[in-house]
């Protein structure tokens, strides 16, 4: 997973941490472990030491708690394993409600403290399973990116430009504004989809001077994104090479990007005019554009098309 990723993805649906399967692992495993190696001691705990099936019940459960934990540990489908564990806590729960009524005295007390116990455990299992299923779906609507241009100009040229922020709206056609508010954060304006407007608010999280920048949306956003762009010295002394990563969440989704697409609004073709309008900025201190190309390939963009122009004073 690059730089970008692991900037952006955490910040898609809330602070959930990409442990959190692991953390579900070590669960298990101590539970299971437990189980298995001291039936004796969990029984007596739990109260149900008194019942002749108790043993291979929790061979059994220890088994399952193991299982679990190989699934959740591997990494591999974390939402099936995390919601195998919500299966195993109700099993639990419906043996230890049997147990319950069976029970008197002492022992009805501690079966009742387990029961507590294993519901407590239960809850934090359905939160956890609820919350791993989120970020697998955030990460399966990010949109990635990575795109380049070469530039006639230094790598310190590029970047200098590109770290004001406020120049930003002047090569992206989807912004209508970025104002600073200090040396890393900055609030963002852009049109959406049929027009609507977005607003978000950023901050720069890497500065490599004349090398790179790293940036990423603020926590909470409606339109959770990350991007790197680099300036690499372009081979022959040809100027820089303009390296963009860029990732982000489109607030509807799939659905979003293919009504984007329908409107010639596709995000990658985009950020390729957005370059070429970079580049046109830094070699010729103007953007120019016929309405077709390079600011989009819409169906209407297309039929409005004259000859190229310098763009208005007002979107420079």
């Amino acid at each position: 997973m690059s730089r970008v990723d692991t900037v952006l993805l955490p910040e898609l649906d809330g602070p959930v941490p990409a442990t959190l399967p692991s953390a579900l692992g070590l669960l298990s495993l101590a539970l299971g472990v437990g189980a298995l190696a001291a039936p004796g001691p969990v029984a007596r705990m739990t109260g149900v030491d008194d019942a002749p099936a108790v043993r291979p019940v929790l061979a059994a459960i220890g088994l399952r708690e193991l299982g679990s934990a190989a699934g959740l540990l591997s990494g591999r489908h974390p939402v099936g394993w995390a919601w195998s564990r919500v299966a195993g806590d109700a099993m639990d729960l419906t043996l230890l409600g049997r147990a319950l009524a069976d029970r008197s005295g002492e022992r009805r007390h501690r079966v009742a403290l387990t029961t507590l116990a294993i519901a407590g455990i239960t809850a934090v299992d359905v939160l956890a399973a609820v919350r791993v299923a989120r970020s697998r779906r955030a990460r399966a609507r990010v949109i990635r990116m990575e795109i380049a241009v070469t530039v006639n100009r230094s790598p310190a040229e590029a970047y200098r430009f590109w770290r004001d922020m406020e120049n930003l709206p002047r090569f992206m056609a989807h912004l209508e504004s970025v104002r600073a508010d200090d040396l890393r954060r900055s609030h963002w304006i852009a049109r959406g989809p049929a027009g609507k407007r977005v607003e978000w608010d950023a901050e720069i999280i890497d500065d490599q001077p004349n090398k790179s920048i790293t940036w990423r949306s603020l926590p909470g956003t409606g339109v959770a994104n990350a991007g790197r762009v680099r300036f690499v010295p372009a081979p022959g002394d040809r100027g820089t090479e303009v390296r963009v990563e860029l990732r982000y969440a489109p607030p509807a989704g799939a659905l979003g990007r293919a009504v984007a697409k329908l409107f010639g609004e596709e995000p990658e073709q985009q950020v390729r005019d957005d370059l070429r309008r970079f580049k046109q900025v830094l070699e010729t201190g103007e953007v120019v554009r016929s309405d077709g190309s390079p600011n989009g390939i819409s169906v209407r963009q297309q039929a409005m098309q004259r000859p190229a122009q310098p763009l208005p004073a007002s979107r420079r």
